[in-house]
């Protein structure tokens, strides 16, 4: 075995050879501006080379390299202070970045506050919400762990309250509201108990797509990995695309491609704020679900197949499939894994341009997941609900599949090993 000489404050190379007379430091994580051991490789990275294309197989997005093809899926925590992240979200975001998974992307963070789904929703307005995100994205790498952020407008779902509170309420002044700031692509509420908004201004437009453009610069600051543009669930850009809420006639609104306007501008001030090899990733509606009745205007999957072949020509680089939220008569039959067929049609439909797709909706297992990325149905799998019930679901879908891999050494020693949640096999 070769000799290798360490220093005091060096830590050994990755797959070097080391030496019994080696110092017995535990080394921290490099590049992080605090002390943890450093987890060399990353937890919920396999002992044994996996196959191409396989849940445990690394995934490039752009020059983005993930250790796994498991996404922890934005998740709304109603629990920021004036958009402030708080120890709610670093506890929350981090027990999943000790866990594992290949990239974590921050609930919807809003470019304004009138922007905001609830008065406590994340938001990226001003300079001071920039150093308690990057408190959580240095701690995700200091493990390994992506971290994205997902920017987002609520449009005409702005200015409720947290669920928890009351499911459907409105969020009025006495609650924290702003009920005569929230905008829409037309002046029509979501449902009866929501308010209902006014009609966006040109004006009003310019100053989302400037209050966009500062957004990404604050997340830049902060150290993301990546940035995904929230155009789903019936928030703004979805609002825009959707001929069930826009009834515009003015560029915004009318024909397919004056209703993709904003989200293609949301997507090209993006690029422009960018490097040129910092992933870009999209979530896209696949459906309003209201194909029970034909007569609706609605957005329907063959739009969304037509604007992710759009966004996929403009330099898109993922695509984050999703649908529903747009309209209350929206009829959902959820299921174990409902919304996959429409990442697959999606996925076929850019194939051959470089842009990937990742599926949602009921994905609860490691051989569900498996069978996914085996049917080709998509490129990665994004989580949510599943996490949070179970924040070691990266190890698990590990036993499920029978794989070995590395866990954080502070739990790996608990089990008699260093860093493996499993016995290597022989």
């Amino acid at each position: 075995m070769a000799k290798v000489v360490v220093q005091a404050d060096q830590a050994p190379v990755a797959g070097e050879p080391c030496s019994t007379e080696q110092n017995l430091i535990n080394y921290g994580a490099p590049n992080v501006p605090f002390y943890t051991p450093i987890q060399d490789p990353p937890a919920g990275t396999t002992w044994d080379v996996q196959p191409e294309g396989s849940l445990f197989s690394p995934l490039k997005i752009n020059e983005m390299v993930l250790h796994n093809r498991i996404i922890v899926s934005p998740m709304c925590q109603y629990s920021a202070k004036d958009g402030y992240m708080t120890m709610w979200h670093h506890v929350h975001l981090g027990s999943f970045a000790a866990r594992g998974p290949g990239l974590i992307l921050s609930e919807a963070t809003a470019v304004a506050p009138e922007g905001r789904i609830s008065p406590q929703d994340l938001g990226l307005w001003e300079d001071g919400q920039i150093e308690p995100l990057k408190k959580i994205i240095d701690f995700a790498h200091s493990q390994g762990v992506k971290f994205g952020v997902q920017l987002a407008h609520a449009g005409r779902k702005a200015s409720t309250v947290a669920p928890w509170v009351d499911r459907k309420a409105a969020a009025r002044e006495q609650s924290e509201g702003w009920p005569d700031d929230v905008i829409a692509p037309s002046p029509e509420a979501y449902s009866a108990q929501t308010l209902v908004p006014r009609e966006a201004t040109k004006e009003d437009i310019e100053k989302f797509k400037k209050d966009w453009v500062a957004a990404i610069r604050r997340a830049l600051k902060a150290g993301v990995d990546t940035i995904e543009v929230h155009g789903a669930h019936g928030y703004l850009l979805n609002e825009f695309l959707s001929p069930s809420s826009n009834k515009r006639t003015d560029e915004y609104g009318g024909s397919f491609e004056n209703r993709i306007r904003l989200y293609l501008e949301a997507v090209d001030l993006l690029k422009a704020e960018v490097p040129s090899g910092f992933p870009i990733l999209a979530r896209v509606p696949a459906t309003d679900y209201l194909e029970h009745d034909p007569s609706l205007p609605q957005w329907t999957l063959d739009d969304a197949v037509a604007l992710c072949k759009v966004l996929a020509a403009r330099g898109v680089h993922f695509l984050d499939v999703t649908g529903g939220g747009t309209d209350a008569r929206q009829k959902i039959s959820a299921r174990p894994g409902y919304q996959v067929p429409y990442a697959e049609a999606i996925r076929k439909a850019v194939a051959g341009t470089g842009t990937l797709v990742g599926t949602v909706g009921e994905i609860t297992s490691g051989k569900q997941a498996q069978a996914i990325l085996d049917a080709k149905s998509a490129d990665a799998i994004i989580v949510g609900r599943a996490f949070l019930k179970d924040p070691d679901l990266v190890w698990h879908w590990a036993d499920e599949l029978e794989l070995d891999i590395h866990v954080p050494s502070q739990y790996g020693w608990g089990f008699g090993m260093t860093r493996t949640h499993r016995h290597r096999r022989n």
